[in-house]
């Protein structure tokens, strides 16, 4: 045994959260692409059987009250809002990430509007996914606004009276850097404007302190490291303070204050209510409020301290066993700049990426040349990391 490999025994015999991984469906592959699409709970199937067979075959109608579905977006989203540091009652869920984008983006820039006139404004992180770009173009065009990208590092020296909204990405999809969403958050407030965060990449990875610094608007999916499912619902949140400013783009029934009583005239609901817009997809929604079972009992620091161990093991185990210069990590070393995943740039990655998945090692790449290890700690041990990087070496030297 190798001595890498005796300390990653040593790192899984230790480990807190190594019971969880027997509440997943996993098999002899080492899977490190849940910064993509989480592992399956194994609990989950059952439970998605009987909503199919039991609420919508027996009961059908009646579920909506008897089964709680009417309920549902509101009820999971107090179910996620720990794990992204909100107080319930703030996270609504339903639709896709880029639908509760725009619905963000174009809700700040109508706060801002009825406070100052005169902001016409929205930043975006340059670097972004390239949905959120999208997007904030989109509704800076709809709203009469000027779209401004900049790096997220740039983001305080071009804030100024103009300034109406501004959408970052916590982590960034690619390199795994995590972005200073306390500073960053304060200077958009000292600024004016209204602070628009997606989530994505960092929701049940590390804390995100939502409530604590004052986030404004936030989105997140719910396929990653929440482990919902492919297409699984996102989710909206709306701090409390704002609820009752937040001006939809998109107001359906769903979202009036009396959704049966077909009025002409549009009124929206209090709360977080007010963020929905049409029926909820029931079948994927109830998936993921059993897939978040698994996080019951299990706090957010702890998953956070097993992340930054599995990645610095990882980048050890990687230079140990990779030849110098063969790869490039990416991401950043110091902790409190990295997400939880590991970057590495190299020259062929998608002909070295297709060998490890053949190898039974699942990441993905990013073109033209990064490959991305994803490290989800309610699932991934060190063994595993051992194992990814040692194989990784293999590939890369045969």
């Amino acid at each position: 045994m190798s001595e890498l490999s005796g300390k990653a025994r040593d790192l899984d015999v230790a480990d807190e959260l190594g019971k969880v991984r027997a509440q997943f469906v996993l098999d002899d592959v080492v899977y490190l692409d849940g910064n993509s699409l989480g592992a399956l709970p194994a609990h989950v199937p059952g439970r998605v059987e009987d909503i199919v067979r039991r609420q919508w075959g027996a009961l059908r109608i009646r579920s909506w009250d008897e089964s709680g579905w009417w309920s549902a977006p509101e009820r999971i989203g107090d179910r996620i809002a720990p794990l992204v540091g909100a107080a319930a009652g703030q996270i609504v869920v339903g639709d896709s990430t880029s639908v509760n984008v725009f619905k963000a983006v174009v809700a700040a820039v109508r706060m801002a509007r009825l406070e100052d006139t005169g902001r016409d404004e929205v930043v975006v992180d340059a670097t972004t996914f390239p949905t959120d770009g999208y997007i904030a173009e989109s509704a800076a065009r709809l709203t009469g606004c000027t779209l401004r990208p900049v790096t997220p590092a740039e983001v305080p020296g071009v804030l100024g009276p103009r300034t109406a909204a501004v959408l970052l990405n916590h982590v960034d999809y690619r390199t795994g850097r995590l972005h200073d969403l306390p500073s960053l958050t304060a200077a958009i407030h000292e600024a004016g404007a209204y602070a628009v965060w997606d989530l994505c990449h960092s929701a049940g990875a590390l804390p995100v302190g939502l409530d604590e610094y004052g986030v404004d608007l936030a989105v997140g999916c719910t396929y990653k490291y929440l482990n919902g499912g492919p297409g699984s619902p996102a989710y909206l949140y709306v701090r409390r303070e704002l609820q009752d400013r937040f001006d939809s783009p998109l107001p359906g029934w769903n979202s009036h204050a009396e959704p049966f009583g077909m009025r002409t005239d549009y009124e929206p609901a209090p709360g977080a209510a007010r963020g929905r817009v049409g029926t909820p997809d029931i079948l994927s929604m109830l998936a993921l409020e059993a897939a978040l079972e698994v996080w019951d009992g299990v706090p957010i620091e702890a998953v956070r301290a097993k992340s930054l161990a599995l990645t610095d093991f990882f980048l050890e185990c990687v230079a140990a066993y990779v030849p110098e210069g063969r790869v490039e990590s990416v991401t950043p070393v110091a902790h409190e700049e990295r997400g939880s995943q590991i970057a590495l740039r190299c020259a062929d990655s998608g002909d070295v990426m297709e060998r490890l998945i053949g190898r039974g090692v699942v990441g993905d790449f990013r073109r033209p040349d990064v490959l991305r290890f994803g490290f989800t700690p309610l699932y991934v041990g060190f063994a595993d990391v051992e194992r990814a990087a040692r194989v990784l070496a293999e590939v890369l030297v045969p």
